[in-house]
């Protein structure tokens, strides 16, 4: 298994693509923008692009997720609770980003808590940790964890903004705190980290 990180630099977004080297087959996480590094990527490593992955709907995770469906037929999943936000451009916010401009779509996949999905040999497994978004959801594969903009390295996604809940991601942070401490997480922003490091250091999460 590889992860491959790509800045999306017009928010500090970043996105990740999961490829299982043996099958090529690959996934990509929260497509915010940077379209032609992610397909060059894909095209260059002579991967097949089956999943883009979403841990929620915001504009800045959601840019370019229309144009690399048209352009590869891969499957958007997104959790069910997300579909108001990724319908709507004001709610998701991508009226207000000029970098990718007014964002509607659905999923082609919409998840639930606890289900999997299968990627090659990879099991995906997808975790509802509603707070940031009401639909926003964590992507573990093996020991590592996308975990968009629910946890941070030293900090928390915001809770201002349309179907956030600070009291709803408290409850989905005392849930990730149940994971083993050597899981990697790969936020939707800033560095990577692991779950042992943020329980500890992490003030949102060691209350």
């Amino acid at each position: 298994m590889k992860i491959e990180k790509i800045l999306e630099p017009s928010f500090g977004e970043n996105m990740y693509i999961l490829v299982d080297e043996e099958t090529k087959k690959c996934a990509v996480v929260d497509p915010g923008g940077a379209e032609d590094k992610i397909l060059s990527y894909i095209k260059n490593n002579g991967l097949i692009l089956e999943y883009i992955l979403l841990t929620h709907g915001h504009g800045d995770h959601i840019g370019a997720v229309k144009s690399i469906r048209e352009k590869t037929g891969a499957k958007v999943v997104a959790h069910t609770d997300e579909k108001e936000l990724l319908n709507d451009n004001r709610k998701n916010l991508s009226c207000m980003m000029p970098h990718c401009g007014p964002q509607e779509l659905d999923a082609d996949i919409y998840v639930n808590d606890k289900e999997k999905l299968t990627l090659g040999n990879l099991k995906l497994s997808f975790i509802h940790t509603p707070g940031h978004t009401k639909g926003g959801m964590c992507i573990r594969v093996n020991d590592d964890m996308f975990t968009g903009d629910t946890l941070f390295a030293g900090s928390i996604g915001r809770t201002d903004f349309i179907g956030g809940s600070y009291k709803e991601l408290e409850k989905s942070l005392k849930k990730l705190s149940k994971y083993e401490n050597d899981v990697k997480i790969h936020p939707g922003h800033g560095p990577s980290s692991t779950l042992g490091i943020e329980k500890t250091s992490n003030p949102y999460m060691s209350r």
